[in-house]
């Protein structure tokens, strides 16, 4: 069995005959070198397939999914909320993120946010990659850049503040509810007081210290998640 996974946005099923895009056929045939009836795997939210291929006319990949490795996951909610950052940091960012398990992404304008939008094209691209390396099936989703207020007001989460000024360092597993856990992750200028208010007043936050001293943006969304994901797993 190939190692090489690819994202199928279409629905798979048992002896489906598609063809890959020209990018991903490009890919299989050009760059991997993969040959007619030899197998790769393709997948999308609803679980992992493998695929065997039937021939590779004008460097158009036609394929049959012979059988399913793996079904939907059923993970728990993972979500992070986070200022927009540089581009090369940024996608890094996003990158680690998705390896480390997020399942949707939400970015927030700040008071001190300096990048106020985004490239949802590049991001997702980086993002698909990434689930695609990491073993994962969902693909995590990216919403539209937003005021904190919004955010606080149109979700349903357990929140995790990362708080420089916090005096608490361990996560309570305790009030941690069936909701989607939200880590909140705040610009390269730290919040401001009254964001900082606006987020403890939020009910069902935790706000925790995730280190003594202070981190880039990127390396605060690696750490925490690390972290909360050791804790709660």
């Amino acid at each position: 069995m190939s190692n090489i996974r690819l994202f199928f946005p279409k629905s798979l099923s048992i002896n489906l005959l598609d063809k890959l895009d020209k990018s991903q056929s490009h890919y299989i045939s050009k760059v991997m070198r993969v040959k007619v009836n030899e197998v790769f795997s393709l997948f999308n939210n609803n679980g992992e397939w493998e695929a065997k291929i039937l021939s590779i006319s004008k460097s158009i990949v036609e394929f049959n999914i012979t059988k399913q490795l793996r079904q939907k996951e059923n993970s728990k909610e993972l979500w992070l909320a986070f200022s927009p950052i540089k581009s090369n940091y940024f996608n890094f960012m996003i990158q680690k993120a998705t390896e480390l398990g997020v399942t949707k992404f939400l970015p927030i304008i700040f008071d001190r946010t300096i990048v106020r939008k985004i490239n949802k094209d590049r991001l997702k691209k980086v993002i698909i990659e990434a689930t695609e390396q990491s073993n994962r099936i969902q693909i995590p989703n990216l919403e539209n850049p937003q005021s904190l207020s919004n955010f606080l007001n149109n979700n349903k989460i357990d929140l995790i503040f990362t708080d420089l000024n916090s005096k608490t360092n361990k996560l309570d597993l305790k009030k941690l509810s069936n909701k989607p856990s939200c880590i909140i992750i705040g610009p390269e200028g730290d919040f401001s007081e009254l964001e900082r208010e606006e987020i403890l007043s939020y009910k069902g936050v935790q706000a925790i210290k995730i280190n003594e001293n202070i981190l880039r943006s990127e390396t605060a969304v690696i750490s925490a998640l690390s972290i909360i994901n050791y804790v709660i797993n």
